[in-house]
């Protein structure tokens, strides 16, 4: 048994990549080319330190911002700033900013909707709800996304929302 075990080696690779690093390890004779590989992956902090907390990547949901440039007016700059810095102390990763100008005639919910499709986002994040026509968050969109307001700082979950009727309600 002893004689068994002193003729396995083991090979090891490590390729560090933004987020972490990919280990690969085999286990073999000592004649082996080390192949047989499988995956291990762990953060930067465990080969550092040689922990092994189990914990290793996380998933960031994705969001977009949204804006009105007739709302922001000479703001806009500073609107897509609190955007960008709440979607971060959220935990969000950022991946557009959809920027809606009244000059043109294209419906602003309908491209909002398309790159949030597009993007697999899970939240819209606007100024405030003057952003949308009415002042109100539309049900339509946070039946697809979480809407999150910068000032006041709300979210309207699609998950608390009830669903929306298909005709309307019968007068009393």
């Amino acid at each position: 048994m002893a004689g068994e075990l002193e003729d396995e080696a083991e090979c090891s690779r490590l390729f560090p990549f933004p987020g972490g690093v990919l280990e690969l390890r085999s286990t073999g004779d000592a004649n082996a080319d080390c192949s047989g590989f499988y995956l291990e992956l762990r953060g930067y902090e465990e080969i550092e330190d040689g922990s092994d907390s189990g914990a290793v990547m996380s998933w960031k949901p994705t969001c977009i911002g949204y804006l009105r440039t007739d709302v922001s007016g000479v703001a806009q700059l500073w609107d897509q700033a609190q955007i960008r810095r709440l979607a971060d102390r959220l935990g969000y990763d950022f991946a557009d900013m959809v920027i809606y100008d009244p000059k043109f005639s294209r419906p602003p919910l309908a491209r909002l909707k398309a790159q949030a499709t597009r993007l697999q986002a899970e939240a819209v994040i606007v100024p405030s709800s003057e952003h949308f026509e009415g002042n109100e968050i539309p049900g339509t969109l946070v039946q697809r996304l979480d809407v999150i307001t910068v000032n006041p700082e709300e979210t309207y979950s699609r998950r608390a929302m009830p669903p929306l009727r298909s005709s309307p309600p019968a007068p009393r």
